[in-house]
């Protein structure tokens, strides 16, 4: 095992990646490849407490991971594989649900909020969703997983979990994962819609996905919430309006940037135009990375590879890890 701290992180394959995961994520994965042994995993397991249709799944997994390595991911450098791959994670999955109790999995806040939203489909993968979190991390003994605010309860979660196996087996096997924050302030990448951080929970209309083509991302940007031109000068921004400025940030240049702040200060900002010209300076951004995608995409025997040189990486790890937790258990061979 390195000496070096693990890291490991899932993303859902729940479509497409946008340009928050890409800035906010993606970016800084790049980043601990080249200084961390890192797993990056594509987690369909736990898609499936949705019911996915299976060609849906197959795709979108498949989907996600031409966007990763198009976005730069090395499976040279770092571990890269599909979670179903490993049998080792729903045995370590199963293993840590013998010490999870009914009540603490009622109280986790993700859980309860999905039997509010959706009273017809509270089906035990949503319970236990903490579990299979916490074996996923704990599989690579994990020492750091770079994580939102919405996630810090399950990575807790995975800390005890994996101290209460140590204690009832009286082993020390399994790191304290922490929060992995890389390079200090997390990017945040605001939404189309007006309101907070870009997610697809919001519509498709709010969100910039890596492969949205030319003719798309102008017309999303075109419906881009605004405001009223301001009245006084050097009025603060609405969030609307610094939604816009953040998203220049992202694709423009700073004179571009200074052009349209300086606009908004004097009362004379023409928000058609600024839409306009950060429609094109997002198109000029994100070419790259979508024909990069599409090629990808168009090579399965290539993504075959990846695939399989991951789960085979994955599985060395994961198995020293269940081997040992097995024989703490008292599960050893008779033959």
């Amino acid at each position: 095992m390195s000496s070096k701290q693990i890291v490991v992180s899932g993303i859902r394959p729940t479509g497409m990646l946008h340009l928050g995961n890409y800035m906010g994520a993606v970016k800084n994965f790049i980043s601990m490849q080249n200084e961390h042994p890192c797993f990056f995993f594509i987690a369909d397991y736990h898609s499936l407490t949705t019911h996915p249709n299976p060609k849906d799944l197959h795709n979108s997994v498949k989907q996600v991971l031409a966007e990763y390595l198009a976005c730069g991911l090395d499976p040279e450098k770092c571990t890269l594989y599909i979670q179903s791959d490993l049998p080792q994670i729903p045995e370590l999955y199963l293993l840590l649900n013998m010490h999870a109790y009914k009540g603490e999995l009622e109280r986790v806040s993700s859980f309860k909020e999905k039997v509010r939203t959706q009273p017809d489909n509270i089906n035990a993968g949503l319970l236990t969703y903490p579990v299979l979190m916490a074996a996923d991390i704990i599989i690579h003994r994990a020492h750091l997983v770079p994580v939102g605010k919405d996630q810090e309860q399950h990575l807790e979660m995975a800390r005890t979990f994996g101290n209460r196996f140590n204690r009832m087996y009286d082993i020390e096997l399994f790191p304290e994962p922490q929060a992995f924050n890389y390079g200090g302030e997390l990017v945040k990448i605001p939404g189309l819609q007006g309101g907070g951080k870009m997610s697809k929970s919001d519509g498709e209309n709010n969100v910039i996905n890596l492969i949205d083509s030319p003719n798309v991302l102008r017309k999303k940007i075109s419906k881009a919430v605004s405001d009223v031109t301001p009245t006084e000068a050097n009025s603060v921004p609405s969030q609307p309006v610094q939604n816009l400025f953040d998203l220049l940030k992202v694709a423009s240049t700073k004179e571009t940037l200074d052009f349209y702040v300086d606009a908004y200060a004097n009362c004379n900002i023409r928000y058609g135009d600024l839409k306009k010209q950060l429609a094109e300076d997002m198109v000029t951004f994100l070419t790259p990375i979508r024909e990069k995608i599409s090629d990808i995409l168009a090579n399965e025997e290539y993504l075959g590879k990846v695939a399989k040189l991951g789960a085979e990486k994955a599985k060395e790890s994961a198995d020293a890890t269940l081997k040992e937790a097995r024989s703490a258990i008292g599960f050893r061979k008779f033959y």
